[in-house]
């Protein structure tokens, strides 16, 4: 149990046992001067019971005071959410209208809307490199800025997406070596990335990067934005072809342990948030007392008060 105001239970404890203090005089006064007048005092314990009620109700609302709280184990959605969102020359194709970035943007701003308050969530941009346009934070407001400003440029590194994601989420660099290689960034089950791409990938070795957020615990869900019929883009004055390649986001999910979400079209994009299941967290959280304490300490009061009331007919 934790206090918020210790100095005020040590104050109301101090007057709870002068008060008790003061009963017991008066009550040792009282048989005295009665026993002096040749008065047998009757009843016994039972005569102070009203005035020990009342005791016990001012020092239980001494308790109260002092702001008591239990710690208490609560289940809750919780944990940190990082969006990578592709923004490669291909995704400006218009296969998904109007584009496949401002699909993706949409259903990036639907997917952090439908997310509690108990989730931090950043966002990443990336091409060949990955930019942390947003660091995790429950202020869900800069997520949705970070998504809004996302611009299409250069080519495409799906490693680099999932490194820089890393980074974002453990708040420190994360690469992977030419040969496999790299370092123990700790384990945090609590973590998720979800990257809307639409799967065209060039450099570095997508495999090894999955393997790093496996052994770190990170599910990553993919969203293939696109389809596979493809449409063609124009970069630097020459048209290319570029289609949904569903085969490597598939890959990158099922070596996470999360999952691949196809989305051809702006609507089923938009029902991507309430297919992605976040992993449950259990945190202890201070459960405050005061009020049930108080409750007590009034039933205390009054059966104080009645029972003196009974006994003697007065209420001292």
């Amino acid at each position: 149990m934790t206090l918020s105001s210790p100095l005020l239970l040590v104050v109301g404890l101090l007057i709870t046992a002068a008060l008790a203090w003061g009963v017991v005089v008066s009550a040792r006064r009282r048989t005295a001067a009665l026993a002096a007048a040749g008065v047998a005092v009757a009843g016994g314990r039972r005569t102070y019971l009203g005035a020990g009620l009342t005791v016990a109700g001012v020092g239980v609302l001494a308790v109260a005071t002092a702001g008591p709280a239990a710690m208490v184990p609560v289940p809750r959605t919780a944990g940190t959410v990082v969006l990578a969102v592709d923004v490669s020359n291909s995704m400006g194709a218009e296969d998904v209208a109007p584009t496949r970035l401002a699909a993706a943007q949409r259903a990036a701003r639907a997917f952090v809307a439908a997310q509690p308050d108990s989730v931090d969530i950043g966002v990443v941009a990336f091409e060949r490199g990955a930019l942390t346009t947003a660091r995790p934070d429950a202020d869900h407001a800069k997520a949705l800025a970070a998504i809004d400003r996302l611009k299409i440029t250069g080519g495409t590194s799906l490693a680099t997406a999932i490194t820089g994601s890393l980074s974002a989420i453990t708040g420190k660099p994360v690469a992977v070596g030419r040969d496999g290689t790299a370092p123990d960034i700790g384990y945090w089950p609590s973590a998720t990335i979800v990257m809307f791409s639409d799967g065209q990938n060039q450099g570095a070795d997508v495999e090894q990067a999955a393997a790093v957020a496996q052994r770190a615990g990170v599910h990553i869900h993919t969203v293939g934005v696109g389809t596979t019929a493809g449409a063609t883009v124009t970069v630097d004055g020459y048209r290319l072809q570029t289609s949904l390649e569903e085969e490597t986001l598939t890959l990158i999910a099922q070596t996470t342990g999360g999952a691949y979400h196809p989305a051809s079209d702006v609507a089923r994009l938009d029902g991507i948030a309430d297919t992605i299941d976040l992993r449950l967290t259990v945190s202890d959280e201070p459960l405050p007392l005061a009020g049930g304490l108080i409750g007590l300490a009034l039933a205390l009061l009054t059966a104080g008060a009645a029972f003196t009331v009974l006994r003697s007919g007065r209420v001292i």
